[in-house]
């Protein structure tokens, strides 16, 4: 979670585009990021994959009039509407995009060619039909700032507790990338999106770190099982929260479209 799924960046930086805000060069070199190439299979009208820029010019032909991100997990559906099959796939890769104005959903599937150190990632997504219909367990922006806060203060207690600290070159490692990216601007949210959405990813990803350095740290001080145990039972409501939180703030742009209609 330190970094944006692509599902989010996708959303993000689609919506931007169909807001006129951003051109569909900048939108795509931003979702692409350090990707090889981005294409989308199975779109209506096509008889096999075409490139990014093309396939959001079509989405937006077909009705799409923005963008939400799921991000689920096992017996978790957060942000899914069916129907089985959509769910399944984006169950698979974790994450998805799902359309708002027509009933598409766009699902990620990752290849890495290549030896470490030249490694060149291609992403398909996949455009299947999804239900239109509320998206599962999305809290509001605010909800989702009040569960943080609160997930981050007990998550800190029971792992300084348990002597999870943040030490040690795992986690020095961790810091010193997310330290890395803030000076760089962090500009995580496209244009358009509210600066309260802004602060909530922010909050999500710093919850994040905290659980990845957890996790990197091995078993740090929980050196019997029930403490193990217990450092996990503390990590699992947090990694749910934080997950709430990046969809609320990738959604919100959808969210508050709804509200002015």
């Amino acid at each position: 979670m330190l970094s944006e799924p692509r599902s989010g960046l996708l959303a993000a930086w689609g919506n931007a585009l169909l807001a006129g805000l951003v051109s569909p060069d900048d939108a795509v070199l931003a979702i692409v990021g350090e990707d090889s190439v981005h294409r989308v299979a199975g779109l209506p009208g096509e008889a096999g994959p075409v490139g990014l820029t093309l396939a959001l010019g079509r989405l937006r032909g077909l009705g799409v009039t923005g963008f939400r991100v799921a991000l689920p997990a096992s017996g978790h559906p957060l942000g899914l509407s069916g129907p089985p099959e959509f769910n399944a796939r984006a169950l698979e890769a974790e994450e998805a995009v799902v359309a708002f104005g027509a009933p598409y959903g766009l699902v990620p599937e990752v290849t890495e060619r290549g030896p470490a150190g030249d490694l060149h990632v291609e992403v398909e997504w996949h455009c299947l039909p999804v239900r239109e219909a509320p998206p599962a367990d999305v809290p509001s922006l605010g909800e989702a700032e009040r569960e943080l806060a609160e997930a981050m203060r007990d998550a800190t207690a029971v792992l300084s507790r348990l002597d999870v600290a943040g030490s040690g070159p795992v986690a020095e490692a961790a810091v010193d990338a997310y330290r890395a990216r803030t000076e760089r601007g962090r500009e995580v949210l496209a244009p358009g999106y509210p600066p309260r959405a802004v602060r909530v990813l922010e909050l999500a990803q710093r919850v994040g770190l905290l659980i990845s350095v957890a996790h990197g740290n091995g078993h740090g001080g929980a050196v019997s099982a029930s403490e193990i145990a217990a450092r996990a039972e503390a990590l699992r409501p947090v990694e749910r929260v934080a997950r709430r939180a990046q969809v609320a703030a990738y959604n919100a742009y959808v969210e508050e479209r709804e509200r002015e209609r």
